[in-house]
């Protein structure tokens, strides 16, 4: 029996409309029409007014539920924190891998194969971020993992069967062919942790570089001579940023200069969460070192920020109210962006006829009222 989603303001095309029905058959959408037009047969569900847009889409997972994705490299971790993150309209995520050890990398790509393989919800593939980084722009990764990218390091970022591989890398130390080879292998690869150049980011976009993780986090910065990373990002017209809206990554005012630069449906939002999203913890080790949630950052003894304490609806909720963004845009960057970026349009990501049925029911305090993945209801307020 199909189900038909009723009496919700429903985002199409950057804009919400009313009166429509969305039916939903199967794992996919399969009509948008008035609502005077749901077949009979059809299980109408009535969701009260709320807004119904298409579930958010997280590039950029390191942990949830008390689980971080490298300590616990399976599908049960992958499940847990999927399940933490689906309560704040995640449909669809990558679990992120940062810099370690060639083996964990392995064990994480085998897990999501696993994973997809077995259908757990939402996801999409894995975020490799590191070891292949810059010492200078390391961040809270550790020192010890960060390695060379060689012909084994190669081997293995191309290994998942299943789903898409997001890999970020500082250009300046690889090679132009290497990233070429990548990207020919169907990786998406994406500057981060980077002191490069400007001049050394443009070639490597030319080699088929197309993001930038975590925008002027953790890369070189715009500068009067040296545009660095930043300047190569906000000039391209051809990639996709991350950004993390949480008011201590990055100023807000420094966003909205950025959100200026190109269009705001190549900007991503991310969060760059931990374990602490959808647990209670305060406090967990990360290689060794005690993270802990210190007024909604996470932060480790000499103060680097470790990540986020950050959810997908907290963040479009900070675009709105931080940066001025029009809902539906803060929608569309955490959905329609980040799934355009990876390879997906077309099937994830927009509320359209033949897309998967992944959606987020969205009160008017912007707090997710129930969401689907796959066409399968996860959760209801």
């Amino acid at each position: 029996m199909p189900a038909a989603l009723t009496n919700a303001r429903v985002l199409l095309d950057n804009a919400f409309h009313e009166g429509l029905a969305v039916l939903v058959e199967g794992r996919r959408i399969a009509a948008i029409a008035p609502e005077g037009d749901v077949p009979p047969n059809a299980e109408r569900i009535d969701l009260g007014g709320a807004m119904l847009a298409p579930g958010f889409i997280d590039t950029q997972v390191n942990g949830g539920g008390g689980v971080l994705f490298n300590d616990d490299p399976t599908v049960d971790g992958i499940r847990t924190i999927g399940a933490a993150h689906a309560r704040f309209g995640t449909t669809g995520f990558f679990p992120t891998l940062i810099s370690d050890e060639l083996d964990v990398i392995r064990a994480g790509i085998a897990a999501v194969d696993a994973a997809i393989a077995e259908g757990v919800p939402g996801v999409l593939g894995i975020h490799i971020e590191g070891p292949f980084i810059n010492l200078a722009r390391k961040g809270i990764h550790a020192a010890e993992r960060i390695r060379a990218l060689t012909d084994e390091g190669l081997a293995v970022l191309t290994s998942l069967r299943h789903g898409r591989t997001l890999v970020t890398l500082a250009p300046e130390e690889t090679t132009p062919d290497m990233i070429g080879r990548l990207v020919d292998a169907g990786v998406v690869v994406a500057a981060g942790h980077t002191n490069g150049s400007y001049r050394q980011i443009r070639d490597a976009m030319d080699a088929g570089l197309t993001g930038f993780t975590h925008l002027f986090n953790a890369m070189s910065q715009l500068g009067s001579r040296e545009p660095g990373a930043v300047g190569a990002a906000l000039e391209s017209d051809r990639s996709h940023c991350g950004i993390i809206v949480d008011g201590h990554h990055v100023s807000p005012v420094t966003l909205k200069l950025a959100l200026r630069c190109k269009p705001h449906d190549q900007f991503m939002l991310v969060t760059d969460a931990m374990p602490t999203i959808g647990s209670d913890m305060t406090s967990f080790d990360l290689h060794g070192r005690t993270i802990r949630v210190e007024e909604g950052r996470l932060l480790s003894a000499d103060g680097t920020l470790a990540g986020s304490h950050l959810d997908m609806m907290g963040a479009v909720r900070n675009a709105v109210g931080m940066l001025d963004v029009p809902l539906a845009q803060a929608i569309v960057m955490a959905s329609a962006a980040p799934a355009d970026f990876m390879g997906l349009k077309g099937q994830v990501g927009r509320i359209a006829i033949g897309e998967v049925a992944s959606l987020v029911a969205i009160g008017d305090d912007l707090r997710v009222r129930r969401s689907w993945i796959d066409g399968q209801a996860l959760s209801r307020a």
